[in-house]
């Protein structure tokens, strides 16, 4: 079996390269690696996401879920450089050039980290994923219900999900567990999901 991008410790033999991602007024160049979710190219829903998603009504901590090697935790970090983003991730080798990215990019409000290392009492304004759908439902869905508890009352949560994966499917899973979820965007193949906190 080879490594999936979701692998903690990737063992295919590093080939570093770089991407050129250009979305909403942000340029940034972005080192990149095997073993690592579209190391070769920006992927498409990512794009989509960072393309449509707005960001949250409140202002506080945003949180990137699934890193990767870091474009959508640095585009917010260079679209609010203010507010602390926290980039988190099971593959090591992903966390490693979220950092280095990160610091070329001057952008020092990003944190990335092991989802364990994130403070048990910290809650987030806004959440962003492009989630790893192929990692299969119960362990996505074990991850957003990990995850979604910790928006602010009046934060959002914006996952992109392809459409031909289940990105409908997850629409209703999530309503029928009582977050509010609303399509933002259908672009390219893939809708851009709003979430809401549970209604009081």
């Amino acid at each position: 079996m080879g490594d999936h991008y979701f692998t903690a410790d990737p063992s295919a033999p590093s080939r570093p390269g770089s991407v050129r991602l250009h979305t909403g007024g942000v340029q940034l160049t972005l080192a990149t690696d095997s073993g690592v979710f579209s190391n070769g190219r920006v992927d498409r829903g990512t794009k989509v996401l960072l393309d449509t998603a707005p960001m949250p009504p409140a202002r506080g901590p945003l949180l990137d879920v699934g890193c990767g090697y870091g474009p959508i935790a640095l585009t917010l970090a260079a679209r609010r450089r203010r507010l602390p983003i926290w980039a988190v991730d099971l593959n090591s080798r992903g966390l490693g050039l979220t950092r280095d990215n990160a610091a070329t990019a001057g952008l020092g409000n990003v944190t990335a980290c092991h989802p364990d290392e994130v403070p048990d009492d910290l809650t987030f304004a806004g959440i962003y994923s492009n989630p790893p759908i192929r990692s299969g439902k119960p362990a996505l869905h074990a991850l957003l219900l990990h995850w979604l508890p910790r928006l602010q009352p009046d934060g959002r949560a914006y996952l992109v999900v392809a459409k031909n994966l289940g990105s409908d499917s997850l629409q209703r899973w999530l309503a029928g567990a009582g977050w509010p979820t609303e399509r933002l965007a259908s672009e390219k193949g893939y809708r851009v999901l709003e979430v809401s906190p549970p209604r009081s």
